[in-house]
């Protein structure tokens, strides 16, 4: 299998040079997607010498219209999977050999990271809502898993649902993974290290009311598609074992 990394990166011109240099360490094809960054890392990248594909563009659309663009790059230059992570530092790229190893091991399958949620310096509240989404992840899709809102995974790009149905920001990564356990998609978690910075030093583009809101309204509208679809599609999987 071909294997790829995708980064999405907004305002991350701090760190996004070193996360790229770290990532191309362990995977040789890294795919980067500015989305609309207002500092200088478009430039920042293109001077850098980095063998990297960079995609750009002007103006900010949100980190699942960013995963979007990367998963068409990818399949678009022959990739099978796409391992993803932030461009904050938050992840550790030395951590993707565990990834390339799960996929080995589980071909075809969604790898999500699992972070540590009693970890020093985890802010209070992603640890609430992580609890909050896997609860309802659960309530969803029949299935439990110990980390569902962490941005390092592994996507099997051929097995992936309509992309082009997904939300714009945060919340399209757990669409990404409700609607691939809907059509039987294995999903195997890997435990990963995390770093959050200081307080003060963190640069997130996570609006803690608007995007909470937005996740709490998706999660009403998943809830109500599950009863009519999704769980007739679980149903209709473990009958026949189709994935």
């Amino acid at each position: 299998m071909r294997v790829c990394a995708v980064i999405p990166s907004y305002r991350n011109a701090g760190t996004v040079l070193d996360v790229l240099s770290r990532t191309l360490a362990q995977i040789p094809d890294v795919i980067l997607v500015n989305d609309g960054s207002p500092d200088d890392t478009e430039t920042l990248v293109k001077e850098s010498g980095l063998d990297v594909t960079l995609v750009s563009y002007p103006v900010n659309r949100g980190k699942g219209a960013a995963l979007r663009e990367g998963f068409r790059k990818a399949s678009e230059l022959g990739f099978d999977y796409a391992v993803t992570l932030d461009s904050d530092g938050q992840h550790f790229p030395e951590d993707i050999p565990l990834f390339l190893d799960a996929i080995r091991r589980n071909p075809g399958a969604i790898i999500t990271g699992s972070r540590n949620l009693a970890a020093e310096n985890m802010p209070g509240k992603n640890s609430f809502a992580n609890r909050f989404s896997n609860f309802w992840f659960a309530v969803q899709t029949l299935r439990r898993i110990p980390d569902t809102q962490t941005g390092f995974r592994a996507y099997p790009l051929a097995k992936l649902p309509c992309t082009a149905l997904l939300t714009s920001r945060y919340e399209a990564e757990l669409e990404l993974l409700v609607f691939s356990a809907w059509k039987g998609v294995e999903i195997v978690p890997v435990g990963i290290r995390v770093h959050y910075p200081p307080a003060g030093e963190r640069i997130t583009s996570f609006r803690p009311f608007a995007d909470f809101f937005r996740i709490s309204v998706l999660n009403t509208v998943l809830c109500l598609v599950a009863l009519v679809y999704g769980y007739p599609s679980i149903l209709i999987h473990k009958i026949t074992g189709r994935r």
